[in-house]
């Protein structure tokens, strides 16, 4: 016998964010977890900042990953894993540095893969998994 478990899935784009670019959604809901979909700097406005610096694209990728944690209902606290995409080994200790502030207390398992570039020539993209 095959037991199918029939959860209900959620897909949520919070209307504080720019729309997706894509056939996607910021954030899924599904048994009790949210999975956000990779964070690109873009501000709620839809501008690419791939012009800015690394830190000010930190900043705004993070902060996109915050948004669609809320709007998921969750927060960085519940955060149980983090993936970052950079495209520079070199701006590994300055992402550090802004991650940690920005995750403060939170410690959720993380991994930083060098990549050789991101869509629009952005230096960052961030994707994290949650409990809600």
């Amino acid at each position: 016998m095959v037991k199918i478990n029939m959860q209900k899935i959620e897909y949520l784009n919070p209307k504080e964010m720019a729309p997706p670019g894509g056939h996607y959604s910021h954030a899924v809901i599904a048994n009790g977890m949210v999975f956000v979909s990779g964070q690109l700097p873009i501000t709620s406005t839809g501008e690419l900042l791939n012009n800015a610096s690394f830190a000010e694209q930190t900043n705004q990728a993070l902060a996109n990953v915050k948004l669609a944690l809320e709007g998921a209902g969750t927060s960085i606290l519940n955060l149980v894993q983090v993936r970052v995409y950079i495209t520079s080994i070199s701006n590994w200790p300055t992402f550090n540095i802004i991650y940690q502030q920005w995750a403060a207390e939170a410690l959720p398992a993380r991994a930083v893969v060098p990549v050789p570039e991101l869509h629009y020539g952005f230096m960052i993209e961030i994707e994290a998994l949650a409990l809600i």
